[in-house]
């Protein structure tokens, strides 16, 4: 699967765009401007575009109300088009948010149960109780979010729905060439849904990207060989974000181990979970930590931990807002915004270009070999590859006795070679990726 070995890049499309954040009614071709990223992903290094929803909504992408339109304040089809052969031109493969749980009330068959009630070929879409009312007066209540009601929850067990979302996917790949599609709050989808999404896109266009949101429990009830390839790794962004605000190490290493470690109760060893230090519903990793020379140092692990790394535009050159988690409406007008370089944008590309040309990092195991709060060494090992991941988050140098298992390494991310026998300092606030040398 190309995705296991690819780097993702993350793009709030609405916001990116500068879209209303209420949809008007109003064309625009706002999303042309993804255009002007695409120099800007390429040279980070990223080879693949996870972009929020592109289809008509209400409002934030998340209340969809036709599956089959691309978002009016977003442009046309033809927009669209245009953007997908950009990416693809660049080497830049395109994977859409999916919101199949949910759609908007003004959803045509949503509507069309407001209008009929019982007589609505499309009252079994939906689970609606027709002797109950709702906040919006119709006469009848239905399964919604509790905290947006203008939301209606799907029927994923009704099949004429499932041919409904299914078919519209086959439009998405047919029109766009999309190469995969992330699910939203997948740990809420139907698993019968999953399996049948999977066996149509398997079928319909080999090596298409099945990756779900999924926040809790056994990430393998909907990862396996016939759901989903993948889902968000949310245990291990937790404890990435908490073990360098409280300088704990101890936190993403025992969750390292616990998913992928080598003993064999690991949960996910072999799986290829996606990695993130923020997205569009967490807050800006800059904006989390205390001391900003801490930010390439989760970088460095969130590219060396097993996992495929995803940036949120913008944070690849370390911006600050914060994101309100409920609305997805920035604090900050992030469509002002034009692609940066920086020092930590260079160390992120070189981590990208590193990551992407080694078996041990793209497929390899997960060992522990040093840990202390503010230090950790762990080695990735492939078949003809072996790696030792070096951190120190304090601020001074640290004096770090391990056994390497040979006397010399590469250090990927500066061209040097490191003797061991001449011991191992760690300076303050470093990452060093050791290629051994057997």
């Amino acid at each position: 699967m190309w995705a296991y070995e690819s780097v993702f890049y993350q793009m709030n499309v609405l916001h990116l765009c500068g879209a209303p954040g209420e949809n008007d009614g109003e064309s625009g071709r706002r999303i042309l401007r993804i255009k002007d990223w695409i120099p800007h992903i390429k040279n980070l290094g990223a080879d693949a575009v996870f972009l929020s929803p592109v289809f008509s909504s209400d409002t934030g992408g998340y209340d969809i109300n036709d599956y089959r339109a691309i978002d009016c304040r977003l442009g046309s089809r033809e927009d669209f088009k245009e953007i997908c052969r950009a990416l693809h031109l660049a080497g830049i493969r395109v994977v859409l948010d999916g919101v199949f749980h949910q759609v908007s009330r003004n959803f045509f068959a949503f509507a069309d149960v407001c209008r009929h009630r019982e007589a609505s070929p499309y009252a079994d879409w939906f689970f609606i109780d027709f002797d109950g009312d709702n906040d919006f007066k119709d006469g009848f209540s239905y399964k919604c979010d509790k905290e947006r009601p203008q939301l209606a929850a799907l029927n994923l067990q009704n099949k004429d729905v499932v041919a409904y979302l299914l078919d519209s996917i086959e439009l998405w790949i047919e029109d766009f060439g999309i190469d995969g599609l992330c699910l939203d709050a997948a740990d809420g989808l139907d698993t019968g849904f999953l399996r049948s999404l999977r066996s149509f896109c398997d079928n319909l266009k080999p090596q298409f990207f099945l990756i779900g949101e999924v926040t809790q429990g056994d990430y393998n009830v909907r990862m396996n060989d016939t759901m989903l390839h993948s889902v968000t790794n949310f245990e291990c962004y937790k404890d990435l974000c908490a073990s360098f605000h409280a300088l704990n190490l101890f936190l993403i290493n025992r969750s390292l181990l616990r998913q992928f470690g080598p003993d064999n109760w690991s949960m996910y060893k072999g799986a290829h979970l996606l990695s993130f230090a923020d997205n569009h519903q967490q807050s800006r990793i800059a904006s989390l930590l205390d001391n900003e020379n801490h930010l390439p140092l989760i970088y460095g692990m969130l590219f060396a931990m097993p996992g495929i790394p995803c940036i949120y535009y913008g944070s690849e050159w370390g911006i600050t807002d914060e994101e309100n988690a409920a609305s997805h409406t920035p604090t900050i007008d992030l469509s002002a915004l034009s692609p940066q370089w920086s020092a930590l944008t260079d160390f992120i590309a070189r981590l990208a270009a590193v990551k992407k040309t080694s078996d041990a990092l793209n497929y390899g195991s997960f060992r522990s070999v040093l840990l202390t709060n503010r230090q950790c060494i762990f080695e990735r090992k492939a078949e003809h590859e072996r790696l030792l991941i070096a951190i120190n988050a304090d601020s001074a140098p640290f004096d770090a006795h391990f056994d390497a298992g040979c006397g010399f390494a590469e250090e990927l991310l500066t061209g040097t070679m490191h003797n061991f026998k001449g011991g191992s300092i760690l300076p303050p606030c470093s990452v060093s990726y050791w290629k051994m040398q057997n």
